[in-house]
């Protein structure tokens, strides 16, 4: 059976979905980049909302990218209903249909119906899900890159952008213009201070684009920071084939996700808000620490698993999970490596956090791709990791499971092709790994990627080369064991 509203009525009587009149509902978000998470995570809250019977927060998609239209064409076919699965392998699958998302514009075929639609009075939020490269950031100077192309196109064309910058600006614009009120602009991102990062890259367009612009939007509009969390692994198609094997649905992009999810959200709105915080989202006036405890333990353990474990053999989250030396190196990672410097997280039990995400990673049924975690190395690394190296570094902490992480990340690297590397910075990486005996000099000295801290230490860079070496010839596995055994040392010591 095709999914779209006219059937609705006809799904299993298992399926959770929509008790509400879709067309009835405003567009109150316009949400730019639609994907897997934006599905499992802001739209589902939403979704739950629009079930309560608040009718001023429907979402308009948005895809700036070539790479945008079949999601786009997808959800167009069957009225941009979409089937959310929540894997759990101690409980059933549950399966709901979600009607948040009503309209989905593809804005390379139609700038202004895209810049009218953000610059419409009922718009209050766009919200933002590019990817961490998205904002446009120099690895080098950490500043906005106004020699991009694209922007240089925006700045000289502003009624048909192409970047996030560009619409946003020229719909603010629109909205001054006609005495709008402007609409906040919120970050759903997975990376630190995500709103400040937004609101740096955006005040940067419109500097060089129109001053009083520039003023306008640095007075009146708002940039909340949150912390957001669902892991959401791609969907292949044996997700596709169980529901419609199992529910009977047609669906042409489902999306698959842990039952789990959180949303740590600044209550920092323009021109009001959803009532999200009655739905589970937890609101504050300072976002900072959650960021931390989920970047450095949850985002870092990813990127761990990610390359050793593809470098042990696996593919899957679930079968690294199932080999107890992984099990025991990410939590001692979590806890001697990351909790020492994370500092208090008001209102968080840590211990029952971590305890949580070991439960999360060995999720049977979730099956994430490690492809998935390595992808971005780059743009991960400095955020994930490199912040706990340095801290380690300046209170004198062991730093051998960092080190061994960080080589990881080399050896995979070295093991793959250039083309294989998905990442944006993969032709200097792969230049980096390249260097045979030097590959220390050439690839910790990415000073963007590491720091100077890293750069200066001798010790690090000792642990670096021969955890690489170790890899190299003895494998992850016994480097596992190794480690995991001195971890165990280390706890027998103290209690001495």
């Amino acid at each position: 059976m095709k999914l779209n509203n006219s059937t609705l009525t006809q799904l299993d009587s298992r399926v959770h979905r929509p008790s509400y009149l879709r067309n009835m509902r405003k567009h109150g978000i316009v949400h730019i980049g639609v994907g897997g998470f934006h599905r499992s995570h802001e739209a589902v809250y939403t979704e739950q909302l629009l079930q309560k019977g608040d009718g001023n927060w429907a979402i308009c998609g948005v895809g700036l990218r070539e790479s945008d239209r079949a999601m786009q064409q997808a959800l167009a076919q069957q009225d941009y209903l979409y089937t959310l699965m929540e894997l759990d392998h101690q409980q059933e699958t549950k399966v709901s249909v979600i009607g948040a998302i009503s309209n989905f514009l593809f804005a390379p075929d139609s700038p202004a119906a895209v810049l009218e639609k953000l610059a419409d009075p009922d718009v209050r939020i766009a919200s933002l899900t590019i990817t961490e490269g998205g904002y446009n950031v120099d690895d080098n100077t950490g500043e906005f890159n106004l020699n991009n192309p694209d922007i240089i196109h925006d700045l000289n064309n502003p009624a048909s952008p192409c970047t996030v910058f560009g619409y946003l600006c020229e719909a603010l614009a629109r909205r001054k213009a006609r005495g709008i009120k402007p609409f906040t602009v919120m970050s759903c991102d997975n990376l630190p201070h995500n709103g400040q990062v937004a609101r740096k890259a955006l005040l940067a367009f419109a500097q060089q684009s129109d001053p009083e612009l520039y003023d306008w939007i640095n007075i009146h509009v708002s940039f909340p920071n949150s912390m957001v969390d669902r892991i959401t692994p791609m969907t292949i198609p044996e997700h596709t084939q169980w529901l419609a094997d199992n529910y009977d649905i047609e669906d042409r992009w489902p999306v698959i996700c842990e039952p789990f999810m959180q949303w740590v959200l600044e209550d920092d709105f323009c021109n009001g808000r959803p009532d999200w915080d009655t739905v589970g989202v937890q609101l504050t006036q300072d976002v900072t620490p959650y960021e931390l405890m989920k970047i450095r333990l949850l985002n870092a353990s990813h990127s761990a698993m990610g390359y050793l474990g593809y470098l042990a053999g696996y593919r899957y989250t679930n079968d690294v999970m199932n080999d107890r030396r992984f099990v025991s190196f990410i939590r001692n990672f979590m806890n001697n490596d990351v909790t020492p410097v994370l500092g208090n997280i008001p209102g968080v039990d840590i211990e029952a956090y971590k305890d949580t995400l070991i439960q999360r990673f060995s999720n049977q049924k979730m099956a994430d791709q490690l492809a998935r975690l390595c992808m971005d190395g780059s743009g991960k690394i400095p955020k994930f990791l490199t912040p706990t190296i340095q801290q380690c570094l300046s209170q004198g902490l062991p730093l051998h499971r960092l080190a061994f992480i960080i080589a990881g990340w080399a050896a995979y690297l070295r093991s793959q092709a250039v083309d294989a590397i998905q990442d944006p910075m993969a032709e200097r990486l792969k230049v980096a790994v390249s260097q045979g005996s030097s590959i220390s000099d050439a690839f910790l000295n990415l000073e963007d990627l590491f720091g100077s801290e890293l750069i200066a230490s001798d010790e690090f860079t000792q642990l670096f080369n021969t955890a690489l070496t170790q890899i190299e010839s003895q494998g992850v596995l016994d480097m596992l064991e190794a480690l995991n055994a001195q971890a165990v040392q280390a706890e027998e010591r103290q209690h001495v």
